[in-house]
């Protein structure tokens, strides 16, 4: 049986093994690299840096922000957070840790933060393979492209944590 995903804050028990983690160098253009990430994740008092861990070991990582409009300037109508810089390691990529690691986040915010209606995020439309992720753990399209992402058009995905 391969091990639980599970999703926590970043501590400082777990910084190191955060910053150790590295992205495909074709998908940095998309997510960004550490320690650039959780640097930004830190120093932003709306952003909660956030870890995935497959048993023990850690696996990815991503920012949660709490900023309002936070994903592509929009208002989706409900409680959202937006859903940041989410990768997971170039070693562990493929295995359906991606899909774990974002149901795990879903039932997370509904324990932390019941008041979250809506996770909010925007995936580059040159990333098909991220958009598959996201729509498999069950985000769907809403509205129409954000224009103004820094690596061309992004379609803004949300899913529904009620």
């Amino acid at each position: 049986m391969p091990p639980a995903v599970t999703v926590q804050p970043v501590s400082a028990a777990t910084r190191a093994a955060v910053l150790a983690l590295r992205v495909h160098p074709e998908q940095v253009r998309f997510s960004g690299e550490m320690p650039g990430l959780l640097q930004a994740a830190e120093a932003d008092p709306r952003s909660v840096p956030m870890l995935v861990q497959a048993g023990e070991e850690v696996v990815g990582a991503f920012r949660l922000d709490f900023t309002p409009g936070a994903v592509a300037r929009r208002d989706f109508g409900a409680p959202s957070v937006g859903l940041r810089a989410f990768f997971i390691d170039r070693e562990r990529q493929g295995g359906g840790l991606g899909t774990g690691a974002l149901h795990a986040l879903a039932n997370w915010l509904r324990h932390h933060h019941p008041e979250i209606r809506l996770l909010a995020l925007s995936v580059n439309q040159r990333n098909p393979a991220a958009r598959r992720a996201y729509e498999k753990a069950g985000f769907r399209v809403d509205g129409e492209p954000y224009l103004g992402g820094r690596a061309g058009p992004q379609d803004v995905l949300v899913l529904d944590l009620a």
